[in-house]
């Protein structure tokens, strides 16, 4: 099986198989991001040659595929015919298969419209993961996301109305000190206006050969404390009144928080709590990421 560029995928897709189906990110500009910005460039695969993927990984595995993840950046992208043959190519080869995943930003979302995202929840795509981020426009304009929060709804929504699952990512500081509030109370009315199966949680580490690292030390960028990453947590989750799956499953975390909104938002609220009396040297050390 071929695969060209970094290997990137959800940590809830550890176990599912990998067949590449698109190369590099199609925006490419996120300040926060590092992953493709030496390249490669975005291009998609072929549909034979995912197919043909596909059928090495049948004669590798057999009936054992019960999960299928489509990287890379923003297989979304991919032309709404692409990408049905493949999932409708993926289940006719696993019988067994119960989910098939991609990655997809709201901009690209909303360009398939709710037509195409019925048409590709019939040939089998169960499950996106969108990087939400933040639901603050400012934050959203200095990361340069490429979208507002407008059309993250928008996407959030027309991805729920098509019947597929919604992972929604929100990445925590990455307003910085100077709007750790507006982004926690914005970003929760966006998670209230979508309504995801999922929010995840990240909490912002600053990477290499990225624009958001060069602005951090220029001063132009002030990183969030531990205890300052919690407070906004804290007030992310106060907001959320809708009925959505809350977990925190990665690294960057200094909390691993996890449960279902609004039963679980007392008993989350209190960890937090009691997380705050922690002293600074409980949690993990600060460090630039590298992939």
């Amino acid at each position: 099986m071929r695969y060209e560029g970094p290997i990137y995928r959800p940590p809830s897709e550890a176990d599912s198989l990998l067949i590449q189906a698109t190369v590099g990110c199609p925006h490419n500009q996120c300040s926060f991001c590092m992953i493709y910005k030496r390249g490669p460039a975005y291009w998609v695969r072929s549909v034979s040659e995912i197919c043909e993927d596909i059928d090495e990984a049948l004669d590798r595995y057999g009936d054992t595929v019960k999960t299928l993840f489509f990287p890379a950046g923003n297989t979304i992208a991919m032309p709404t015919g692409d990408l049905a043959a493949i999932c409708r190519y993926a289940k006719s080869k696993f019988p067994s298969l119960r989910r098939i995943t991609v990655y997809g930003s709201s901009p690209y979302i909303v360009q398939k419209g709710q037509a195409d995202l019925n048409t590709l929840r019939e040939a089998g795509l169960s499950r996106i993961h969108v990087g939400l981020e933040s639901g603050d426009d400012e934050i959203l304009r200095r990361v340069k996301k490429g979208t507002n929060a407008a059309e993250q709804v928008t996407a959030g929504q027309l991805v729920k109305n098509a019947g597929i699952e919604l992972s929604e990512y929100v990445i925590l500081g990455l307003g910085g000190r100077e709007r750790s509030e507006p982004h926690a109370r914005n970003t929760a009315g966006a998670i209230n206006a979508i309504e995801p199966d999922v929010v995840r949680l990240r909490t912002l580490v600053p990477k290499v050969n990225t624009l958001l690292l060069h602005q951090m030390k220029k001063g132009r960028f002030q990183l969030l404390t531990p205890h300052e990453v919690l407070k906004e947590t804290r007030l992310l989750i106060e907001n959320i009144h809708c009925r959505t799956q809350l977990t925190s499953d990665h690294y960057t975390n200094y909390l691993n928080l996890s449960g279902n909104l609004p039963g679980d938002k007392d008993r989350m609220l209190a960890e937090i709590d009691h997380a705050l009396t922690w002293d600074s040297s409980r949690f993990r050390p600060f460090f630039i990421g590298t992939q």
